[in-house]
């Protein structure tokens, strides 16, 4: 599966799951989608985002509890990939640099 996380600015979370008809049958597409609302439903994700989840065909076959470690592990992931604020970085080279008027 792959996932697409984005701020929203709201109070709540939103999910939204993308299959295609690439999957399979509306069988096999309806089953996937099922399967990710229960994802969702298990582990609520921090409020203020969006979830977007596309499934892949590897998905049907996996066991729910490979599907939920892998769906916790990638919020995890996501916050440890948070951007740090930097300050912006001093001239150092160039045109004034170190003279003083």
């Amino acid at each position: 599966m792959t996932l697409f996380v984005a701020p929203n600015g709201g109070k709540g979370c939103r999910f939204g799951v993308a299959a295609t008809r690439k999957l399979g049958s509306a069988v096999v597409r309806n089953r996937a989608k099922r399967l990710a609302r229960e994802l969702f439903r298990k582990q609520k994700p921090p409020a203020g985002l969006d979830v977007i989840l596309v499934p892949r065909r590897e998905m049907l076959d996996a066991t729910f509890a490979s599907l939920e470690a892998d769906y916790a592990t990638t919020f995890a992931r996501r916050d440890r990939q948070q951007p740090h604020p930097r300050r912006p970085r001093r001239n150092s080279t160039g045109a004034g640099a170190g003279r003083r008027l």
